[in-house]
């Protein structure tokens, strides 16, 4: 099934879609980069995408589809769900008898081929097809959605009629219950529900007002309008939610918090949800949490260069604290996490207290903390502390007696990960301060500090551009650029010679894959360690602007100018960090 790179060499020559000098200047090309003739040929635009996936059919005995404008019947789409379909870029277009016919861009993926056998229980024709032909086919995932949502809305107008009549006069829970098991309102917040997982939403906000629902959706950070619903479902809604929840159906004056759990072949994932009572009714919002996401490498958050190294040697250390500072949403919770994984090794005990658990991991003892019982995390941390744990994990420090067992804990042979709201890594000491803590104790305790935002990180296309000599200008007075510089040349991102003006930047390019030109998060960081200079300076109560200063002097790289180093890669743009940094 596999095809070799001379064999796809000869048949190009022979079918006379690309000349002799341009295979050899390929050939030439694909030995220095480590690339594959074809993707070669592809970037120098000497073939088309479509051409070289028909030679592969060929050459592999496979027909080739194109389905480029095909309309595909969403019963037979749906046989491989979204999920499945997206991951391994595989679609199915045609169903005759027991044959289902299935167009894929790898036909050597023979697992993906098996599970669609098993799950449909039908006889697999592949097909080899071209990627414009899976985008095209895979965007009519989201507009069947929306039609089988409109289909609920309009089907069920008399039920959603009488629903609404009952939720004006609801008595008592019972009632509520009822309304929250009819057919129609399940059908909605399960499409709901499943528009935001295939969506990759990280929260689900339902809000209702004077005359309609709002539904919005938070993806990369950025909430967007999904859809509107007639108000006469809200009460439906929050009932329905409230049963997943096993939240109280007749309380609606005091907020409510609760979790429940969904589970499919494709996804496991955790919903934290939250009930406020708003002027119109009661507002829910939904955070999403995949249980099955696999843990990241500091790498991969973003971290790299001396911050990286910085972080390693701190996380060795077997006592002390480590703080990651930022404002609600900033990925404070996934770095900890992932310094966990690093530290989570046969030889030690972690334990953790958290509001909420927002990630799983196999043998870490985790405690979900219970305000509404006294179990706050002060009191869990002092029971921790009596459990003979290596390393604690503190959800979040919000109080002087939690920051106090913390430092305490640290204190006495405990390495103590926590987070902090502050807007700077310089910002945490300053924070510890006025929570009354003395300044020898911060000091004697603190590792280092972790500053970090979420930016959208652009998709694959993207635009490149050069930035004129006015922008550079105005760029020059959020960041310092000269340092920017001397870091893009020190790890080797551009020649040593560069200047700013041979410095490409990217806009983001929307495509059939994304609306926007971004695709997932990724962090920008300032990583502050507490050296001895740092140490004097809190002995002295400086503020958080002169402990940054005298950082910076010692090599920090600031979370702007982190941001601007990514901008350079092509991982994000300025506008989105700036928007970040802004805030």
């Amino acid at each position: 099934m596999k095809i070799e790179q001379q064999q796809l060499k000869a048949f190009l020559l022979d079918s006379e879609l690309v000349s002799k000098a341009d295979i050899e200047k390929a050939e030439k090309e694909a030995k220095t980069s480590g690339k594959k003739i074809d993707d070669v040929l592809l970037a120098q635009k000497k073939v088309s995408e479509a051409d070289i996936t028909r030679v592969k059919a060929y050459i592999l005995g496979i027909p080739f589809v194109n389905l480029e404008g095909e309309k595909i019947d969403p019963k037979i789409l749906g046989i491989i769900p979204e999920p499945i379909a997206k991951k391994n870029n595989i679609v199915a277009f045609k169903k005759n008898g027991p044959n289902l016919e299935v167009a894929m861009l790898d036909p050597e993926d023979l697992g993906t081929i098996e599970f669609i056998k098993k799950k449909a229980d039908l006889k697999i024709l592949p097909r080899l097809t071209s990627i414009a032909s899976i985008k095209y086919v895979l965007a009519q995932y989201q507009k069947s959605l929306e039609a089988e949502f409109g289909d609920i809305i309009k089907g069920e107008t008399e039920t959603l009629a009488k629903v609404a009549k009952d939720s004006g006069a609801v008595a008592d829970a019972g009632e509520l219950k009822k309304i929250a098991e009819d057919l129609p309102i399940i059908r909605i917040v399960d499409t709901l529900i499943r528009h935001a997982i295939l969506g990759r939403a990280s929260d689900i906000h339902i809000e209702p007002m004077e005359k309609e629902v709002l539904v919005r959706y938070r993806i990369d950070g950025i909430l967007h309008d999904a859809m509107v619903l007639p108000a006469q479902v809200a009460a439906g809604i929050v009932a329905r939610i409230k049963v997943l929840s096993n939240l109280k159906l007749d309380e609606h004056r005091l907020p409510q918090d609760g979790r429940f759990k969904i589970e499919t072949p494709e996804y496991k994932i955790s919903f934290r949800v939250s009930v406020l009572p708003v002027f119109d009714g009661e507002k829910v919002v939904m955070r999403l949490l995949p249980e099955d996401s696999k843990g990241f490498g500091l790498e991969d958050l973003g971290f790299h260069g001396e911050a990286l190294e910085l972080l390693y040697k701190n996380i060795k250390k077997p006592v002390g604290m480590i703080l990651a500072t930022g404002p609600t949403g900033s990925g404070k919770t996934t770095t900890l996490y992932s310094i966990l994984a690093i530290l989570n090794v046969p030889g030690v005990n972690i334990s953790t207290i958290e509001d909420p658990i927002e990630y799983r991991m196999p043998r870490v003892n985790q405690t979900q903390v219970r305000p509404d019982i006294g179990f706050t995390f002060a009191t869990g941390l002092r029971s921790l502390v009596r459990q003979d744990p290596d390393i604690i994990m503190v959800g979040e420090i919000r109080d002087r007696e939690t920051v106090d067992l913390a430092i305490n804990a640290a204190l006495t042979g405990h390495l103590v990960l926590s987070t902090l709201h502050t807007n700077s890594a310089a910002g945490a000491l300053p924070r510890m301060l006025d929570m009354g803590v003395e300044p020898f104790l911060i000091v004697s305790t603190v590792n280092i500090m972790i500053g970090q935002r979420l930016v959208r990180r652009l998709a694959k296309e993207k635009t490149a551009y050069n930035l004129s000599d006015t922008e550079f200008k105005e760029l020059g007075k959020e960041v310092d650029l000269d340092r920017v510089l001397a870091v893009l040349k020190k790890e080797k991102i551009i020649s040593p010679k560069a200047s700013w003006k041979d410095v490409s930047f990217y806009k983001p390019k929307p495509s059939s894959d994304t609306e926007d030109g971004y695709l997932s998060r990724i962090g920008i960081h300032e990583v502050l360690a507490v050296t001895p200079t740092i140490k004097e300076l809190v002995m002295k109560g400086a503020t958080a602007d002169t402990i940054e200063a005298q950082a910076k002097s010692e090599g920090m790289m600031t979370m702007l100018e982190d941001g601007i180093f990514k901008c350079v890669q092509g991982i994000t743009t300025i506008e989105e960090i700036l928007r970040v940094t802004r805030e």
